[in-house]
């Protein structure tokens, strides 16, 4: 990982446009490609940031972009759907790099390890038709929860939350991406499940072509609810 303090100036362009005038901030570029700016204030939420897969290129001063010849250093974050994210660098105070090597991966609370466990026994829960290749399918950056197939032989990498937020849409895309540089099972879609998603984790799935699926763990466990009763 990557920990620059820098005065700098931020600017966004995608499906909207932002900007972050000039001011000391953090920049961290994490090893999976990940780039997050924040201030010294908001929680945990950085200012703005790029998700992986992108990639970062970096113009030191007096090299030509466009035509122009840069004054200072600018570094350009590429998504595959061509968003930018550019930071241009006025002034250094800090540039780190840690090895932060392998991390073990957050722990499954007993639901999310359960609802793994029940679809791996029946994943045509999920969908007619489909079958499992395997649980905690290794990748470079974490294991993919379930592994399958489905009717049409296509690969599946499905990620279970026990509530669906952004992050989980995030986690599964990182994985659709190293899973699909692989030709023996590209092409690979992904299904994002949990017991309830958020709607802004439904509208970025669907936007990535993420198929989501929120389940009901009583009933998947055959437990059926008792009838509301007047009396």
């Amino acid at each position: 990982m990557r920990l620059v303090i820098a005065e700098c100036t931020v600017d966004y362009d995608g499906r909207l446009t932002a900007h972050l005038p000039r001011a000391l901030r953090l920049i961290m570029v994490k090893a999976d490609g990940c780039v997050a700016i924040h201030s010294d204030g908001g929680a945990y939420k950085p200012l703005n940031w790029m998700t992986a897969p992108n990639r970062l290129v970096i113009h030191p001063a007096g090299t030509e972009v466009d035509g122009e010849k840069q004054a200072e250093d600018q570094w350009m974050v590429i998504s595959p759907k061509d968003e930018t994210l550019t930071i241009t660098i006025h002034e250094i105070h800090s540039d780190t790099q840690h090895d932060l090597g392998d991390d073990p991966s957050l722990q499954k609370d007993g639901v999310e390890a359960h609802l793994q466990e029940l679809l791996a026994v029946d994943p045509e829960q999920l969908e007619p038709g489909m079958s499992l290749i395997r649980r905690e399918f290794p990748t470079e950056i974490g294991p993919v929860d379930l592994l399958c197939r489905d009717a049409d032989n296509q690969v599946i990498a499905i990620e279970i939350k026990r509530r669906g937020e952004i992050d989980g849409v995030e986690q599964l895309t990182r994985y659709l991406d190293f899973l699909n540089r692989n030709s023996d099972l590209a092409p690979v879609r992904g299904m994002f499940v949990a017991q309830e998603i958020r709607p802004q984790a439904k509208t970025l799935a669907s936007d990535r072509e993420i198929d989501w699926v929120e389940i009901d763990y009583d009933e998947l466990r055959g437990i059926e609810r008792p009838q509301q009763k007047l009396f």
